[in-house]
């Protein structure tokens, strides 16, 4: 069988804002070195399937949305959001039942939409969000990016707090520049979701916090008095050496559309000063926990480390077998 979503399989991932999917169109995104394409059906649900015709293996994501189903470019046929074929031109007599795709559950939360990395299952749970995109009144707004490597070494890097004075002296790590010879003391707190983080320095606690949602999300509390302003980060892996950064700001206050492109060129200029050093980081996969040098203040990462090669570095989904035991063609 072809091997799916290979060191990332079975976790929902946001893959995309819901912005990126305009109204009639597909939409193709590649989420660890799988073809996935997105659209919406008569009812306008978001549907996902495997980016590969089940007749000659050629993209759907080249193709049309028409009355809800994905029409291939290369002879027409049409997919619904299950994966079956429902027309097959010039066929009338094609028995329907032995045509399908495969299906890849796929929700639209917060803004974004989600994919729940296996072929032809059923997602046993739901995607996890912080309730403070979900708020009444709260603005979300965000924009995607690509970084030239592993998701996890991006990841990593967005569970990092001893970098923040280096990396961010100008930005969120200004005020903590006059601090980086005390000591920091970091706080990992389990949660069903993931983790939550918060430090001391020398003792008194800092403002802010940090979440891991497992497996690629990473959300900042930013302190504002009477305010809220919360940076989220999804790291989707693309292939071995790309990642795709969706970068989301929720906030209740400047709400109005208008003001996105501020916060959206702020969110950037953070994510951009650790672009070039998180990029030249070698290997590009992290490597397992007692692999490297590393102190105390490490042991965030490395718990994100230990977890993701328990859990996620060999992982893989098959796509389901056909009728009679023939495979969609999935290459």
């Amino acid at each position: 069988m072809n091997a799916l979503f290979e060191g990332f399989a079975r976790v929902w991932t946001a893959v995309a804002l819901a912005s990126e999917l305009k109204p009639g169109a597909p939409l193709a995104v590649q989420v660890a070195g799988t073809g996935v394409v997105l659209f919406r059906d008569k009812a306008n649900t978001v549907r996902a399937l495997v980016d590969r015709c089940p007749h000659r293996g050629v993209a759907l994501s080249l193709g049309k949305v028409r009355d809800g189903c994905i029409e291939c470019p290369f002879h027409g046929w049409r997919l619904d959001g299950t994966g079956q074929v429902c027309h097959v031109p010039w066929n009338p007599d094609a028995k329907l039942d032995t045509l399908q795709g495969v299906a890849v559950p796929a929700r639209e939360l917060a803004g974004q939409l989600w994919i729940y990395t296996a072929a032809g299952e059923e997602a046993p749970t739901e995607p996890s969000v912080h309730e403070a995109l979900l708020r009444p009144g709260v603005r979300v707004s965000g924009r995607a990016i690509v970084w030239n490597t592993h998701w996890t070494r991006a990841m990593e890097n967005m569970l990092d707090w001893p970098h923040l004075p280096f990396v961010h002296a100008n930005t969120i790590g200004k005020n903590m520049v006059r601090q980086a010879s005390s000591r920091m003391d970091i706080t990992w707190e389990d949660r069903p979701w993931g983790a939550h983080t918060h430090i001391a320095i020398d003792g008194k606690a800092e403002p802010g916090s940090l979440d891991l949602r497992w497996p690629n999300q990473m959300n900042l509390h930013i302190p504002i008095p009477n305010k809220l302003l919360m940076m989220f980060v999804t790291c989707v892996p693309v292939d071995a050496q790309r990642t795709r950064m969706i970068l989301t700001m929720a906030r209740d206050f400047l709400t109005l559309p208008l003001f996105d492109l501020f916060f959206h060129r702020s969110n950037l200029r953070i994510a951009n000063e650790d672009k070039a050093i998180v990029e030249s980081s070698w290997p590009a996969e992290v490597p397992r926990p007692g692999d490297e040098r590393s102190v105390r203040t490490d042991a965030v990462t490395l718990a994100f480390r230990k977890r993701y090669f328990a859990e996620l570095h060999c992982s893989s989904s098959e796509a389901p077998a056909g009728p009679k035991g023939r495979l969609p063609v999935l290459g």
